[in-house]
């Protein structure tokens, strides 16, 4: 009965859901088709970093390059006529199958190559992955160039971006719901909750017959699949991709929106989406800051982290225990507040 009580997170969780939905009747087509869909196709590849980094003890800076893989690879099987990359001219759902088999088959590499690092080492070798990928696509000019890929069009169940931001909008809503379900359940799983294991205590799962690097392997696959899902949306949205959308400011990018809305949740990857989104949107508007996005949103996170490790979510925990007048106790934390703030060998 506990479980099923009605407790101010899941209150908020409703009230939020019941907004998303019901958004195109109360708010402009501005912000439906460019904001709130940026937030979720964001938050979406977020989520893939939240995961990997709360339930694998990973912290990973290849999501951006996996989400690019698929929206390049979308983009050279779709499109046709351009002066930049194959033209093949496929069917749209065809390229969008193609497109996240290859992200993640790169993820599949990229993780059975870093499975057996970790902490700092394993943050530079994701790094070098993004750093690779970004340099791949501008310099071979057969799949892009600097340029990138334009005239990407969306299936025609969704149609003209621009003509029916709505449509894209509802769904990207309900994959974004979909991939948050869909990651709650598996870290409930057989599965996750042996990589809980291996992010609290790998030496001991080893011990106990259980296989480390496999199954950080195969999370990391897993991710790059939830971040591929975010690439295909991102060309949908956009009808465009160069290597500028997954370099190292894009890669940073994504950190920054993890651990603004809490690396340890995975609400925290739509939290910090919308609140990125939204300063970045309107900070461009005042004349001295628009060029200093940057250094406007390294400033508000480092002030969030200062407050609250755990991002806005944390911090809204903290506020909800607060006027609750409960303290947290141990059994009522989480395993990811109980581990270590790194992962350990």
């Amino acid at each position: 009965m506990h479980s099923r009580a009605v407790t101010p997170d899941r209150v908020v969780a409703a009230v939020a859901l019941v907004l998303a939905a019901t958004a195109p009747l109360y708010v402009s087509t501005y912000w439906v088709g460019q904001l709130l869909t940026q937030m979720l196709f964001l938050g979406i590849a977020a989520a893939s970093l939240i995961f990997l980094s709360a339930y694998g003890g990973m912290v990973s800076l290849a999501q951006v390059s996996i989400y690019g893989i698929a929206g390049f690879v979308l983009g050279n099987a779709t499109t046709n006529g351009n002066t930049k990359g194959l033209n093949l001219g496929w069917n749209p759902w065809w390229g969008v199958v193609v497109g996240i088999a290859v992200a993640v088959g790169m993820a599949l590499l990229f993780g059975t190559l870093a499975n057996r690092s970790v902490g700092i080492y394993f943050l530079m070798i994701t790094l070098t992955y993004s750093v690779i990928a970004n340099l791949f696509f501008g310099q071979v000019t057969d799949v892009s160039g600097f340029g990138g890929i334009s005239g990407i069009r969306a299936p025609g169940l969704i149609g003209s971006v621009d003509a029916h931001p709505f449509r894209l909008y509802y769904i990207t809503l309900i994959v974004a719901l979909a991939v948050y379900v869909l990651l709650r359940y598996l870290v409930r799983t057989p599965f996750g909750l042996t990589l809980q294991g291996v992010r609290d205590d790998p030496v001991r799962m080893a011990s106990l017959g259980y296989n480390v690097p496999l199954h950080r392997t195969i999370a990391f696959a897993f991710a790059g699949f939830i971040a591929a899902i975010g690439g295909v949306l991102f060309v949908w949205w956009n009808g465009h991709i160069d290597p500028a959308s997954i370099d190292l400011g894009a890669t940073i990018d994504l950190l920054v929106i993890a651990v603004i809305g809490g690396l340890y949740r995975l609400e925290g990857a739509w939290v910090g989406a919308l609140f990125f989104v939204i300063i970045n949107n309107y900070s461009q508007r005042i004349g001295f800051i628009g060029p200093r996005f940057h250094t406007l949103i390294g400033a508000i996170f480092l002030v969030i982290v200062l407050v609250s490790p755990g991002g806005l979510v944390g911090l809204w925990e903290r506020v909800v225990n607060l006027f609750s007048g409960r303290r947290r106790g141990p059994l009522d934390r989480t395993p990811v507040e109980l581990r270590p703030a790194g992962p350990t060998a």
